[in-house]
């Protein structure tokens, strides 16, 4: 492993995730970043768990979604146990799915008859936040090594970074979006039922509780419609 280079790919990497102008671009981009740069790695993919429902994002392969399909019915396998991050463990590296896996019987010996050979995962997470799982497959056996794996943590490192900032922005964008929207809606309740700013306000607020419908929703309706009916 040459780390000069490795460094000097990193950084490339780091510019061109700050550069993308979405979420899904900026994950897009990590987990080919994951193919491009550590040895032996196939296929990436990015793992979210809400509660055992799993999430797969940016799959580089169809490997990775069925992968992450298995361990959500099984609910067990290595990218299921990182993404929970509450077993402490931020790294995981199974050798050689040719071999018996204790901890996850199930998992490996059908994750074998997928064509998983060997996998790496590393927990996403920032001081604020965690963020999922990072989890890289090779069709081989072997094909990871203890070079694999600090390449592989210290892209996960800068991945998390851009992922949290990513979403952030996205949310931040979202927000102001949705604050414009629900002015527009309560200047046009103002101008047809002679409302103050207050008075539109709590009618769109009413009506989004009473009807069990986002505010943002409410205010949506009454751009494109003129009223709530």
């Amino acid at each position: 492993m040459d780390w000069r280079v490795f460094a000097q790919q990193m950084a490339s990497m780091s510019r061109e995730l700050l550069a993308q102008d979405s979420v899904d671009a900026t994950l897009e981009r990590i987990t080919r970043s994951a193919t491009e740069l550590v040895s032996g790695c196939d296929a990436a993919g990015i793992l979210l768990l809400h509660g055992k429902k799993v999430e797969t994002l940016a799959p580089t392969h169809d490997l990775v979604t069925e992968s992450d399909r298995l361990q959500e019915r099984l609910a067990e396998g290595p990218c299921f146990d990182a993404a929970r991050g509450d077993t402490g463990e931020r790294v995981f590296r199974i050798h050689d799915f040719t071999h018996e896996v204790p901890r996850w019987p199930q998992y490996a010996s059908q994750a074998k008859e997928l064509g998983v050979g060997s996998m790496m995962g590393f927990l996403l997470y920032t001081e604020e936040e965690e963020l999922g799982a990072l989890n890289l497959y090779s069709g081989r056996p072997g094909a990871f090594t203890e070079d694999s794996e600090t390449a592989g943590w210290l892209l996960a490192s800068h991945a998390a970074i851009a992922f949290s900032s990513a979403r952030s922005h996205a949310q931040l964008e979202q927000a102001i979006a949705t604050r414009h929207l629900i002015g527009e809606a309560m200047g046009i309740l103002m101008g047809s039922h002679d409302l103050t700013e207050k008075q539109a306000f709590d009618v769109l607020r009413r009506f989004s509780q009473d009807n069990n419908i986002k505010l943002r929703e409410v205010a949506r309706r009454v751009c494109e419609h003129g009223s709530l009916s």
